[in-house]
Parts: structure tokens; sequence; C-alpha cells
């Protein structure tokens, strides 16, 4: 597992904010490019075990509100995939 950075200041974390639609609707969550990277470096077996480290992952940086849980795993499982399949 890397070493993940933390934003040194409010322009550099601006700069790893990425918009997504979850839901329908378009959020910005950052560090997702660098959960992804560190849950593909876990080589983690299953949609299931991939989706909830996504999600411990993103909830560290990202307020995800608890009705909105299962959009938010369908959307970041979506971007893992779209990142990690050739």
């Amino acid at each position: 597992m890397t070493e993940r950075t933390k934003p040194c200041c409010a322009a550099e974390a601006m700069r790893r904010i990425r918009q997504i639609e979850v839901g329908g609707i378009v959020v910005g969550l950052t560090m997702l490019d660098d959960a992804i990277d560190e849950v593909r470096e876990m080589h983690l077996a299953g949609a299931d075990a991939i989706a909830d480290e996504l999600m411990k992952q993103i909830t560290i940086y990202n307020y995800v509100p608890r009705a909105a849980e299962a959009a938010y795993r369908t959307a970041l499982l979506r971007e893992y995939e779209k990142k990690v399949t050739p």
C-alpha cells in the first residue's frame, strides 16, 4: 500500500477533486483517484469487498449522506472499473 499524502493547502486539495455522477447528481469527491489506486493495490476479490473499501477510503475526506450510501457505492464501483479495466 502506498503512503497517501494529505493536500498541503486548499489549492492542492482543489486539484484533487473529481466530479462523478452519483444517483443522477454530479458531486465532487476529493482524493478519489488516490483511493482507487490504493484499493487496486489491495487486490481485493469481488465487487462487494471493493465497494466496501472504496467507501471506507472516500469517507476519510468526503461526507457521504447515509441515505445516499448505496448510490455512492454504485458510483464508486463504476469509477473503479473505468480506471482499472483496460
